[in-house]
C-alpha cells in the first residue's frame, strides 16, 4: 500500500493583510506591537523596524477607567513606510532615566527607503525622500516635501508647504499650489501601480498596487 502524498502548503505572500487593510511585510521587524497603532490601508515594507518597545513606562487612565500604557508609535491611514527604514520614538534623559515620548505620523505620508525617523510628529501629506534622517522631537507640518539624503536636526520645526533639503536641513523652496494633485507618478516602489499616485497626494492607489 502506497503512502498518501503530503499536501504542499500554500505559498505565503510577502504581506500579511489585516481586517482594516494594513499590509505588513513578513520580513519587517516590529517590536512592542501592543504599543503601535496603524490607521488602516497602511504599508510596512520589508526590513522596516518599528520600535514599539521604546515606550513611556508611565500609565494613564483610559475611558474605561483602567490604566493603560501610552501608544509609542501611531501611524495614520494610507501611509507607506519603505524598505529598510527605522521608526523609533524620541527620548530624553532626566535624572539618569530615559523617558520616551509618543511618535505620531499622519495620513498619506510616504517614507522612502532607508530612512531613520525619531520625530515627535509628522503631519499628513508629507513626502520623505530616501536615506533621510529626522532627528528627535522634530516636527513636520502638513504638505511638506523632504528631499533625499536630508538630515533634519533634533527639535527642528518644518512649516507647512515647505521643500526641505541639505545636511543639516534647510528650507529650499515651497511645494506650491497643486501639491498632491496631478497624474505623474512618484518614486516607484514596485507593484506596477505607482504611476497612479503623486507626491503629497492620496496614496490609496499606491497601497493597492503593493502586493
Amino acid at each position: 500500500m502506497s503512502r498518501p502524498t503530503a499536501r504542499k502548503a500554500a505559498p505565503k505572500g510577502e504581506y500579511i493583510e489585516t481586517d482594516s487593510g494594513n499590509k505588513v511585510s513578513r520580513r519587517s521587524a516590529i517590536t512592542g506591537t501592543a504599543n503601535i497603532t496603524l490607521g488602516g490601508r497602511t504599508v510596512i515594507m520589508a526590513e522596516v523596524q518599528l520600535r514599539g518597545d521604546l515606550h513611556s513606562t508611565r500609565v494613564v487612565p483610559s475611558s474605561t477607567g483602567k490604566d493603560v500604557t501610552p501608544t509609542a508609535i501611531s501611524i495614520g491611514r494610507c501611509t507607506v513606510i519603505s524598505t529598510g527604514s527605522v521608526i523609533r520614538p524620541p527620548y530624553r534623559i532626566s535624572r539618569g532615566q530615559i523617558h520616551y515620548y509618543p511618535l505620531k505620523i499622519g495620513d498619506n505620508v510616504f517614507v522612502g527607503p532607508n530612512c531613520t525617523i525619531s520625530a515627535i510628529q509628522i503631519a499628513s501629506h508629507v513626502h520623505i525622500g530616501a536615506n533621510t534622517v529626522i532627528g528627535p522631537f522634530a516636527m513636520i507640518k502638513e504638505n511638506v516635501k523632504i528631499l533625499e539624503n536630508t538630515v533634519v536636526p533634533a527639535n527642528m520645526i518644518i512649516t507647512a508647504g515647505s521643500v526641505v533639503g541639505g545636511r543639516p536641513a534647510r528650507v529650499v523652496g515651497e511645494v506650491g499650489e497643486g501639491w498632491g494633485v496631478g497624474s505623474t507618478g512618484g518614486v516607484g516602489v514596485g507593484g506596477g501601480g505607482e504611476k497612479n499616485w503623486v507626491e503629497g497626494g492620496d496614496l490609496r492607489e499606491l497601497v493597492r498596487s503593493i502586493k
